[in-house]
């Protein structure tokens, strides 16, 4: 009986190149049907956002990751990446409803990313006067509540008065009014175009809205999406090597939380 051990088999060179060829294009095609799942999920689903700014306080703070449900009103351009003209419009069209916070593109500028919550829908009457709210010629109802509690990153705390407003379909959240008859506490009458909606922070005072001339309405077409989640949050404490403060600097309490 032969003995073999100790014996190689050997393949001949054309079958070991064609392996690992087979084996590369595997993991090319891997990654390819990966990232285009990743895609479609960004665009027809849901993509994620950061809050980099303080005009959605109390409801969003700046750390804030959350994730837009791109399905809520439709889809646009630019619910496509990059954004193309492909089409004008809105496909699948859902329409907001008052009280949603929207992430839209910016009027005069569709490179730049807003959140706002939605306050008028077309054909609304709506003014502020005295820091108070006003659709169609009815005053929001809205009661004062506990200071909201403002941590810097240095650990300062600071005290702003905060508001509960309910909107006439219902929908109730938090608003800051830090300055009394402020730059945008006064304003004009708006009358909503068809076709476009008026949004405003819930931060009144350090909001860049459709109070402000520069962004004014906003158009259906810009719409992306409506925040639904806050799937991590950070309080800036940790830059984003600094792995190690990262289980301090996390708001785990927001993790998770609905917004509204």
């Amino acid at each position: 009986m032969a003995n073999d051990r100790g014996s190689k088999r050997t393949l001949p060179s054309g079958s070991a190149r064609k392996q690992g060829f087979d084996g590369m294009w595997e993991n090319v095609k891997t990654v390819v049907y990966a990232v285009l799942i990743a895609i479609a999920i960004r665009t027809v689903a849901f993509e994620p956002f950061n809050i980099p700014s303080g005009s959605m306080v109390p409801t969003l703070l700046v750390g804030d990751y959350l994730f837009v449900s791109k399905y809520s009103y439709g889809y646009s351009r630019y619910s496509l990446p990059g954004s193309p003209p492909l089409f004008s419009g809105r496909i699948l069209r859902r329409s907001p409803e008052r009280g949603d916070v929207a992430v839209f593109r910016h009027p005069s500028n569709t490179d730049t990313d807003y959140i706002k919550r939605i306050v008028g829908l077309p054909g609304d009457r709506i003014q502020v006067q005295r820091g108070i709210l006003y659709i169609n010629d009815e005053a929001v109802k809205r009661r004062r509540i506990e200071d909201f509690v403002e941590t810097d990153r240095f650990g300062k705390r600071r005290l702003q008065p905060q508001f509960e407003e309910t909107l006439p379909n219902g929908v109730t959240f938090h608003v800051l009014d830090m300055v009394r008859d402020g730059a945008l506490d006064n304003t004009s009458v708006y009358t909503v175009p068809p076709g476009y909606f008026f949004a405003m922070g819930d931060n009144r005072d350090n909001s860049l809205d459709s109070r402000a001339v520069n962004v004014g309405y906003v158009p259906e077409e810009n719409l992306v999406g409506r925040a639904e989640i806050i799937f991590f949050s950070t309080d800036g404490h940790a830059r984003f090597w600094e792995f190690w403060n990262w289980p301090v600097a996390t708001r785990y309490a927001r993790i998770l939380q609905g917004i509204s």
